[in-house]
């Protein structure tokens, strides 16, 4: 069995999956580790399926699964750990922002006893400024909103031990967070520090809204702090609208008070109806979640699987 299997989930990267293979193979010839590199074709339409197929018959040390359809990227992630079956795997993305060539830096860590080994951006090349101003927004405001503390600019791109990695399937959870689930785990964790590259080919998945989408995935599952938000904001609410009750009361009584005040009124109204909609929409979003729970469906199907073939 492998040493060391390189997890490498792919959406739609045709383009660029030759190129990160040719590099990736070229790092792993070079350690002293049996090694094999998992490929995960996340429900593909453009020609990755095929793509892999052809590494599937230049190199013996590639392995594939094709899912049944597009789960996303972190039920991917989950297929391709879970076949993860002796060593320790490193997780890295197919489109050479992440570079093959700091995988032995990992390995390195490892072998010094460290059993999570994550790779910590110092600079991301090819971003805009809004996006670098985003991210780091989202990783701060996750330091302060989870009890567990999420490393500052790292993705996913990291090394897991073997007992990293049974932990990390005991996580059953269906709304997957996979960063989050990274940290939370525990065991001895350090970083090592790198400069991302631009995509080299191929366009991004990530869309700003797919990145909101994330950002709420990671607050609401590792975080009840938007509740406790909505709470506070509801009883500060109420006790403004109290007071100011109190002091059209008393104008009232002492000096009279003919019926005005209609603008006042309607914005007041909009202003207690908006947050008690944003408060059933942050209570829809954990209802949500433990809706989701509750089914207990599978996190993937496997369409295709080609293991085991060294």
């Amino acid at each position: 069995m492998p040493e060391l299997t390189i997890v490498v989930p792919a959406y739609n990267e045709a383009a660029v999956l030759d190129a990160f293979h040719h590099r990736l193979a070229a790092v792993l010839d070079a350690l002293a580790l049996d090694s094999a590199v998992l490929y995960v074709d996340d429900g593909s339409t453009d020609g990755s399926w095929a793509a892999i197929e052809r590494l599937l018959a230049r190199d013996g040390r590639v392995q594939a699964l094709k899912l049944s359809r597009n789960f996303g990227k972190e039920a991917a992630l989950t297929a391709g750990l879970d076949h993860v079956g002796e060593g320790a795997a490193v997780v890295i993305d197919a489109d050479l922002q992440d570079p093959p060539e700091l995988i032995p830096e990992l390995v390195a860590q490892w072998r010094a006893g460290h059993d999570v080994v994550y790779a910590t951006r110092s600079a991301r090349a090819g971003e805009t400024r809004f996006k670098r101003f985003t991210a780091a927004g989202f990783y701060r405001a996750m330091e302060r909103l989870s009890d567990t503390p999420l490393p500052r600019d790292t993705g996913d791109f990291r090394l897991l031990s073997r007992r990293a990695l049974d932990a990390l399937a005991r996580l059953r959870e269906r709304q997957r967070f996979m960063k989050g689930l990274f940290a939370w785990i525990g065991y001895r964790q350090t970083a090592v520090h790198y400069e991302r590259e631009p995509r080299r080919d191929g366009r991004t998945k990530w869309s700003y809204w797919r990145l909101t989408q994330l950002a709420i995935e990671g607050i609401t599952s590792f975080s009840t702090a938007p509740l406790r938000l909505a709470t506070w904001v509801g009883l500060g609410s109420s006790m403004l609208a109290f007071v100011y009750g109190v002091w059209v009361l008393t104008k009232a009584l002492i000096w009279g008070d003919p019926v005005r005040g209609y603008p006042t009124l309607m914005l007041v109204i909009l202003f207690l109806g908006g947050v008690q909609l944003l408060a059933l929409g942050v209570i829809g979003e954990y209802l949500g979640r433990s809706y989701a729970e509750s089914k207990q469906r599978p996190l993937y199907f496997v369409e295709e699987e080609r293991l085991d073939r060294r």
